[in-house]
């Protein structure tokens, strides 16, 4: 087993096929220049179904597509991209929030999540996913997971990762290994993925490797690292984008 095996983002979300449910990626351009984040989701009911992605002052929020058929908005209706000085926050829920007032209070990535823990969907129990990507001296990413220890959510398992942003190397965490009832959380370390220079080709082959029925909507993200330019893709399925 080769532990510094990269895929392509395709082949890694075809082996979790047909269903991710949420995703984070974060990394670094092939030739080192870019800042590299993409967040996905997926559902299965028709409440998790209307949704879209709209961005307002830079900032990525989950919005119904229908408000008249709104079921439940607690756990999908957040604020999933925010930026806050030198920081971009990515995460699956409203723990965005709550990582951006916690930072801005001077308490770490990890230190801020202390206080949240998996969603409470049971059976499914669904972990929470974040990200920071730190725009510093030298470029840099966490990743964090935090999930239930066992079946009936007795606990939270809190799991943070810091990397290096290497040339060409992204990671990649998302919800569930594939589908079920109820749903598998994700196991293990974010995994190591592709990272190619063209935003254009990140985004078709994240949205084309999703699957059909359950792909809802994609938000790609590039930001030059010297001069902080941006450049931004985004696809909502409801809207035909």
């Amino acid at each position: 087993m080769n532990v510094y095996e990269i895929n392509t983002i395709a082949e890694q979300i075809e082996k979790g096929n047909p269903y991710c449910g949420r995703g984070i990626v974060v990394g670094r351009s092939a030739d080192g220049t870019k800042a590299c984040t993409a967040y996905f989701i997926q559902g299965r009911s028709a409440n998790s179904r209307n949704r879209v992605f709209t961005v307002k002052d830079g900032a990525v929020y989950t919005e119904p597509f229908d408000a008249s058929k709104v079921e439940d908005p607690s756990l999908i209706i957040y604020a999933a991209i925010r930026k806050l000085d030198n920081k971009l926050i990515v995460t699956n829920g409203d723990q965005t929030d709550t990582i951006y007032e916690g930072m801005a209070a001077g308490k770490s990535f990890a230190q801020s999540l202390t206080t949240r823990e998996f969603e409470p969907d049971a059976p499914n129990l669904t972990p929470r996913i974040s990200a920071c990507m730190y725009f510093d001296d030298e470029y840099s990413y966490d990743m964090s997971i935090l999930k239930s220890a066992d079946a009936e959510g007795t606990a939270c398992n809190r799991f943070t990762y810091s990397y290096a942003a290497l040339p060409g190397l992204g990671h990649f965490i998302h919800t569930y290994v594939t589908d079920g009832n109820p749903l598998p959380t994700f196991q293990g370390e974010p995994e190591r993925v592709m990272i190619p220079n063209d935003i254009d080709e990140l985004t078709d082959s994240i949205w084309n490797a999703l699957d059909e029925d359950n792909k809802i909507s994609l938000y790609v993200r590039y930001v030059d690292i010297a001069t902080g330019e941006e450049e931004s893709r985004l696809i909502n399925k409801n809207k035909g984008e």
